[in-house]
Order: structure tokens, then C-alpha cells, then sequence
């Protein structure tokens, strides 16, 4: 499903973050991709949608964008990410345009709660993975962008329970969601929009 210049970048991505993790950069420094079991999930959540329309909300070097806008292509849509880190944003944008999907992936720069406000559009999809302690306040301006039967994924929710536990029981909580926490990886919560 995955053509060779897909493939390539993808390799290359999982490459540098086992390295920078095994020379033990800080956080801030790494690119803090998702797992590739992660983004063959979440390729599998929105290739068999038409049109699928996906927000990211950390967007980082690129890599779980690739694997959206992957799946995307496939019956159409796009992936509009969200970067602040000015590093980050280059590498995100030559190693999506390497991959092949400028046509299906866009970035948009600068904080995400101040672009939020900006955007003018319906998402079927949400994949939040920025910093923790800001989940909260994301989830809710997201929630502005989404209509009933939307999916929004939040990763994280395992590895960092203080403070994800706290937002996966306010979402399990919630009678107008159906929320589900995901035990592959670092954990994804999955909350679907009822009403």
C-alpha cells in the first residue's frame, strides 16, 4: 500500500529517532514521532474513509503526517498540521515533500492555539500529539472543528499519565463522546463525537 519514496522517508525517520533516543537527547531536541506501529494505525483509521479531512495538532518532523496524508490519498482528503518549532517545521516540509504528499499534506505554522481560532474548517479526524499539559485546552478548541461522528486521537495517554490519565477519564466521562483508551504503543485514547 505504501509506494517506495513513502517506504524511504518513513525508514530514514524511524533511524534517526532510534538514534537520537539511544545518544540521549532531550526531548526538545528529538523529533518525538509516533511508534510505526502508531502510524500504521493511524493510516489504517483514514485510508478506507472518502475525503477524510485530518487535523494534526504536532506535527514535529513529519513523520505521522506521512503516514496520514499516506492514507489519505488513497480515496482523497488532506492533512492540515500544526508546528511551532522552527526546525521541526523545515524538516517537516522536505520530508514530506520527499515522501511525495505535498498534494495531500499541509502544514500550518506558528502556536496551535492561535492558528486554531484561524482555521475555517470540518475535520473527520483529530490526531493530537503536542505537549501534554496543553491536551486539555486542545481537545476542547479541536472539539469547535469537528462534527458527530468525528474521531479524535490522542497519543501519549499511557506513557504519560500524569496529566493524560486525568484526560482520558474526562473523556470517557463525557456522555456526548464514546471514548476508549488503546493499549498499543505509548496509548491512544480514541473519542468519538456523538452529539
Amino acid at each position: 500500500m505504501l509506494d517506495e519514496r513513502v517506504r524511504v522517508v518513513l525508514e530514514r525517520l524511524e533511524g534517526e529517532d532510534a538514534s537520537e533516543r539511544e545518544r540521549g537527547l532531550p526531548p526538545e531536541q528529538r523529533s518525538r514521532q509516533v511508534e510505526p506501529t502508531t502510524g500504521r494505525f493511524l493510516f489504517s483509521l483514514v485510508a478506507p474513509q472518502t475525503d477524510c479531512e485530518v487535523l494534526e495538532l504536532g506535527g514535529s518532523r513529519g513523520y505521522s503526517s506521512i503516514w496520514l496524508a499516506a492514507g489519505v490519498r488513497h480515496l482523497g482528503g488532506r492533512v492540515l498540521s500544526l508546528e511551532h518549532d522552527p526546525a521541526k517545521i523545515e524538516a517537516w516540509r522536505r520530508n514530506v515533500e520527499e515522501a511525495g504528499l505535498t498534494e495531500w499534506a499541509e502544514l500550518v505554522e506558528g502556536d496551535a492555539f492561535e492558528q486554531l481560532a484561524r482555521i475555517d474548517d470540518v475535520f473527520d479526524v483529530v490526531f493530537l500529539d503536542a505537549e501534554k499539559d496543553d491536551y486539555e485546552e486542545l481537545f476542547w478548541l479541536a472539539r469547535e472543528k469537528v462534527e458527530p461522528g468525528a474521531l479524535i486521537v490522542a497519543d501519549n495517554v499511557l506513557s504519560h499519565p500524569d496529566p493524560l490519565a486525568q484526560y482520558s477519564a474526562a473523556r470517557q466521562a463525557d456522555p456526548s463522546l464514546l471514548s476508549v483508551t488503546v493499549p498499543l504503543d505509548r496509548g491512544l485514547e480514541l473519542t468519538v463525537v456523538l452529539r
